[in-house]
């Protein structure tokens, strides 16, 4: 992946470390609840459903949908991305959401739609840090 221009980027703490691990190692992995079989997602200690301290982390698909996506012609204060870019909701096949750029087709909502099929790709950012993104299943 191309390196990115990006001024600032995610500082992994204790209870992210394994996730910004696996994604600069080009996986995607979530956590998981032991006792209710599920996954959730922003990490935590607990699970939010059942606040069972059994949880770890598991590989996920990395594959999705998205459910609903903005178009920015000006990028956020402090950030060095290509205009216009696309921000989406992509919820993945393991029912968590997480909110990531949309890559390989143009930032026109005649090109975008909602339910369209994904799959994660990482964006290299520097010595500790790859960025998931999603491409359009299909697109190179």
């Amino acid at each position: 992946m191309a390196e990115t221009s990006r001024v600032l980027l995610p500082k992994p703490t204790p209870e992210t470390r394994p996730f910004w691990d696996s994604a600069k190692a080009g996986r995607l992995v979530l956590p998981f609840c032991d006792d209710c079989a599920r996954f959730f997602f922003y990490p935590r200690p607990f699970c939010p459903r059942c606040f069972s301290g059994r949880v770890r982390w598991q590989a996920a698909s990395g594959r999705g949908r998205l459910h609903t996506f903005v178009i920015h012609h000006r990028p956020p204060r402090n950030l060095r991305l290509p205009t216009p870019c696309v921000i989406g909701i992509v919820e993945l096949e393991e029912g968590v959401r997480l909110m990531a750029n949309i890559v390989g087709v143009p930032a026109d909502p005649g090109h975008l739609r909602c339910e369209m099929p994904l799959v994660a790709e990482f964006e290299d950012a520097g010595d500790d840090i790859a960025l998931p993104r999603f491409r359009p299943v299909g697109v190179p």
